[in-house]
């Protein structure tokens, strides 16, 4: 059995961001030479997420409305957490994004249904943050 990682680094410009990173995903495993097993992609950030859905601009702010709904950014004095930083409205939205995938090869290619991609979701950005791509197959 064959074994990769990689760690995918990202910097966001904004405090939130979604990016779609399939390709780079895609990248990894023609790298790996895996052409039937396992990806597993995880943020390796309390305040950031890896998730499956559409890429469509218009879903993607769906998520952003819904996300300040369930945990606004503001006012900080809301959160106990907020001390030192600023920023438990954003480990709330990982904890509702989730934190990883894992996604099934077959022939060298990532099993996903129609209109499915992969994306990192940035909730505390501006500094560098990674994930990490592990996968095991033949």
């Amino acid at each position: 059995m064959k074994s990769y990682r990689k760690e995918l680094w990202f910097e966001t410009k904004g405090r939130r961001e979604f990016i779609n990173i399939t390709p780079q995903v895609e990248r990894c495993l023609d790298e790996s030479g895996v052409r039937d097993g396992l990806i597993l992609c995880n943020a390796m950030h309390i305040t950031a997420s890896v998730f499956i859905n559409d890429d469509e601009s218009g879903l993607h702010q769906d998520f952003e409305v819904l996300l300040e709904k369930l945990a606004p950014e503001k006012p900080y004095s809301q959160y106990r957490h907020n001390g030192f930083e600023d920023n438990a409205d954003a480990h709330l939205k990982r904890s509702i994004m989730g934190r990883e995938v894992v996604v099934a090869v077959t022939d060298g290619k990532l099993d996903f249904g129609p209109w499915e991609q992969m994306f990192y979701g940035e909730f505390d950005g501006k500094r560098k943050k990674r994930v990490l791509v592990k996968i095991i197959g033949e």
